[in-house]
Formats: C-alpha cells, sequence, structure tokens
C-alpha cells in the first residue's frame, strides 16, 4: 500500500512540475513599430518583431479597422517608406481582415538570404499592407511603417507620404 502512494504521489509531482514548465521560442527581445493608414481607409497598427531563441523572427501585425473576409497582401520593403518602387525584401503571412492579424515566422529574405533578428531590426526598410494583390489595388496600401534603420533616420515632421510599390 505504501509503495502505491508513493508512486502516486511520484506521479502527481511530476505532472505538476510539467505543468508549470513552459519555455517560450522566444528570446523576449521584441521591438514595435507603429502602422499608420496609407490612403482613405482608417486602417491602423502596430507590428512587432520579436526574436525567436534559434535568431530568426517573428513578425506580429496587428490592424485595427480592417472588416469583410479578404487576405490583405503584407509585404517587407527595401528603403523607407516614402520610397516609390521599392523592392520587396520578402513576402509575409496575409492579413485577415477578419481578425487584423498576420503572424510570419522569417528566416530569410526574398533573394533566399538568411537573416537574423538582429540584422532586421537593423535593416532599413518599411511593412506596407496592400489591399491586393492585383489590378488597381495592389497600389492602395490601407497601413505601413518603417521599421529598423528607417524608423530610427525618420523624422517626427508629422505624416510621412507612402511610396508606391514596384509592379512586376
Amino acid at each position: 500500500m505504501k509503495k502505491s502512494l508513493a508512486i502516486v504521489l511520484c506521479g502527481m509531482i511530476w505532472i505538476s512540475c510539467q505543468e508549470g514548465e513552459s519555455i517560450s521560442d522566444f528570446t523576449g527581445n521584441e521591438i514595435t513599430y507603429a502602422l499608420q493608414p496609407g490612403s482613405q481607409y482608417a486602417v491602423t497598427g502596430s507590428a512587432t518583431i520579436k526574436e525567436r531563441r534559434d535568431g530568426s523572427s517573428t513578425i506580429l501585425v496587428s490592424l485595427t479597422g480592417t472588416s469583410g473576409k479578404a487576405k490583405l497582401p503584407l509585404h517587407l520593403h527595401l528603403g523607407d517608406i516614402t520610397t516609390s518602387g521599392a523592392d520587396v525584401a520578402a513576402l509575409l503571412s496575409p492579413v485577415s481582415s477578419t481578425t487584423g492579424i498576420s503572424e510570419t515566422k522569417l528566416t530569410q529574405l526574398a533573394n533566399e538570404t538568411i537573416i537574423s533578428y538582429a540584422e532586421l531590426v537593423k535593416l532599413e526598410a518599411c511593412i506596407k499592407v496592400h489591399l491586393s494583390d492585383t489590378g488597381a489595388e495592389r497600389d492602395i496600401i490601407l497601413a505601413g511603417g518603417n521599421i529598423g534603420a528607417s524608423a530610427v533616420k525618420a523624422t517626427s515632421s508629422g505624416r510621412a507620404a507612402f511610396g508606391v510599390c514596384k509592379n512586376e
């Protein structure tokens, strides 16, 4: 009887320890950038870049002012938000217009260059949320903002103009 009680007690202790342990995929390093409206649509939000334990990044975009069931294209562009024809550095997971949320694990850029969290937060770049992937709505930017070195260089003189994206 004592042996059975000891086994049950050890099992309960082991289970309680397992439930209390939570190993995160993240280091705790993160930075959040504001996303401002890019057109007549009242869409705003934020982009948070979180460092993963493997050195890569997760980009979490959270928007307000979206609705419907569309998947809104989300791009990481090289250069400042005002740069017209800026190259797409990475295609990020689309934003659900129902929830306003997108989450992307980013390990490499579109040209297959590996990029770490430390490199990403220093990159001269911006994030843009588009209304569509195709047609005239492709050039409508719902929201966007500078990240990395572009955010550091941005002036506080008011709302920045948005550059139109490169058509390919």
